[in-house]
């Protein structure tokens, strides 16, 4: 199980010395996350992919129970009012919820790529302003250990947390 900490960084220096710190410390390059504002260069850093950008890893949870619920029901009306002459069996109910459910997960994946993070939120008046979120996943015992290394390390630093649980795929 991986933890997602959140750090502010004052400039691209700072977030450089803690990206090789954390790396010494055996953080992969691949768990560390940097989110600036637009046109800014982040250098050899490892930039936030558009799954940690955006909201579609909510917008698809959200529609595949939408769209599950919206199959279940129409998989019901299906079922009690078939056509003249045709007999349906109950997994038809099954076959439109699942249709359902997947339908309504892509689609409102595919809207939500547009939309910000809803998680980042509270960082982008900072991020606007020039500082560089830090967003690096470590597992649960490791995060007290490198919370005080970066606050060790790196004063200037802001922890803002630790997000309890991590999508698996992004």
């Amino acid at each position: 199980m991986r933890r997602r900490m959140y750090f502010l960084l004052p400039d691209l220096g700072s977030a450089i010395q803690t990206a090789n710190d954390l790396l010494l410390a055996r953080v992969e390059d691949g768990h560390m996350h940097f989110l600036a504002k637009r046109g800014m260069s982040l250098g050899q850093l490892h930039e936030a992919n558009y799954l940690q950008k955006s909201d579609a890893v909510h917008g698809a949870e959200l529609g595949f129970v939408i769209g599950g619920l919206g199959g279940f029901l129409i998989g019901i009306y299906i079922y009690l009012t078939p056509p003249e002459g045709v007999t349906l069996q109950l997994v038809t109910v099954l076959i439109a919820t699942v249709i359902g459910a997947m339908f309504g997960a892509w689609a409102a994946s595919l809207v939500a790529m547009s939309v910000p993070n809803t998680r980042l939120k509270p960082f982008q008046r900072d991020i606007d302003a020039g500082k560089i979120l830090l967003m690096v996943d470590v597992p649960t015992s490791r995060v007290e250990e490198l919370r005080e290394l970066v606050s060790r390390r790196h004063p200037e630093a802001m922890a803002h947390g630790i997000e309890p649980t991590i999508p698996a795929f992004p």
